[in-house]
Order: C-alpha cells, then sequence, then structure tokens
C-alpha cells in the first residue's frame, strides 16, 4: 500500500478522535493541540525511521519515550490518557504500517471504534467516583459509609480514606458509588443529612 495513503488515513483517524470524539465530550482546547501535534509528530519520524531495517524497534522506543516524557509534564485522567495513547499508535500505525497492508488500517479503525465505545456518556453512566473532603474526621468505616450515601444520593461500591487529620477534624476520602436508574446527577443531597463537604475532583 503507497505511503501516502497511510499517511492521509492517519490524518483523518486523527481529526475523528480529536474533534469528533475528545472535544465534544470533554472541551479541553490544550490537549487537542497536543493529540494532533504528537500525532502529527510521531507520524513524521516514525515515515523517516521505516526507510531502515531497525524501523520497528526505533518505532517502539519513541513510543515508550514520547509517553514517559508526556506523562510525566502534566496531570492526565485516565480517559485523557486514554486519547493520548490512541493519538500515538495511530501516528506509528500512519508511519510504520507501511508493510502491514490493510492490517494498518484495519487497527487505525479498530483504536477508533474502541474509543468511541468505551468513552460513550451512556456507558456505565450511573458510575462515578469523586474524592471528597468531609469537616469531620470520621474512623468507623461503616458511618463513613452511611454519610456518603446519604450525601451522595447513591450506593457507594468502594470507600478509600486518604488523609484522617485528627487535629483538624477532615477526612479525604476517595469514593466510587452507583446512583439510582431514575437519579439525576445534577440533583444535589440534602445538605442536613451529611457533614459539608469540599469536592476535589
Amino acid at each position: 500500500m503507497p505511503p501516502v495513503v497511510l499517511y492521509a488515513v492517519d490524518l483523518v483517524a486523527v481529526s475523528i478522535l480529536t474533534f469528533a470524539l475528545y472535544f465534544p465530550r470533554h472541551r479541553r482546547r490544550d490537549l487537542v493541540v497536543a493529540y494532533l501535534g504528537v500525532n502529527v509528530g510521531v507520524l513524521a519520524v516514525s515515515a523517516v525511521l521505516s526507510a531502515g531495517s531497525i524501523a520497528a524497534g526505533l518505532g517502539l522506543g519513541l513510543f515508550g519515550v514520547l509517553s514517559i516524557i508526556r506523562l510525566r509534564s502534566n496531570e492526565l485522567s485516565q480517559r485523557e490518557v486514554a486519547y493520548y495513547f490512541a493519538a500515538l499508535a495511530l501516528g506509528l500505525l500512519g508511519g510504520l504500517g507501511t508493510s502491514a497492508g490493510w492490517l494498518g488500517l484495519a487497527g487505525s479503525a479498530l483504536i477508533l471504534a474502541v474509543i468511541a465505545v468505551a468513552d460513550h456518556p451512556r456507558l456505565l453512566a450511573r458510575h462515578a467516583s469523586q474524592t471528597i473532603v468531609l469537616d469531620r474526621a470520621v474512623t468507623d468505616r461503616a458511618e463513613l459509609t452511611t454519610w456518603l450515601e446519604e450525601l451522595l444520593g447513591g450506593r457507594v461500591r468502594a470507600v478509600s480514606v486518604q488523609e484522617l487529620d485528627l487535629a483538624d477534624d477532615t477526612t479525604r476520602v476517595e469514593v466510587r458509588y452507583e446512583l439510582p436508574r431514575d437519579a439525576s446527577r445534577t440533583s444535589p443531597a440534602p445538605a442536613a443529612q451529611a457533614p459539608a463537604l469540599a469536592v476535589a475532583r
């Protein structure tokens, strides 16, 4: 397959990934630039490396180095990490996939399909997680779970106490919970039934 076809497919694929999937769902403009820049950069470098006999090894090395540098430079959510690796993989498939033929195209399509389905807003929509700071030090896990369920209006599936400050009388927890089928995400829980809090994430 001519390399120019794979380059064009990569540009179309990363445009779909960025403008049709990521930005409409998450609205973070700086990562649009990052995804496009990383993809095109990897595509250009891997296309040059494809002329050598060790292109595949260098491509995988490039993948690893760029991943480490990017993931250490800023805090990303797990969704954003998935999009970042997808942009990297599309660039590598476009630059190094000339010998793979239709497998390269199939790989690009598979990446887009998985991201589109896995990050769909309706997939596991009732499940959520938050990091919460309570204005009271709670040492009893059952009591803590009851408070969180009253506050969040859902069933707590897992609670991890991140910090228990007896001096300042606060508790910082990471909670994973499931909302009822008929519950609205925008409906606040009754404030009188739970301690005051600050949502950290």
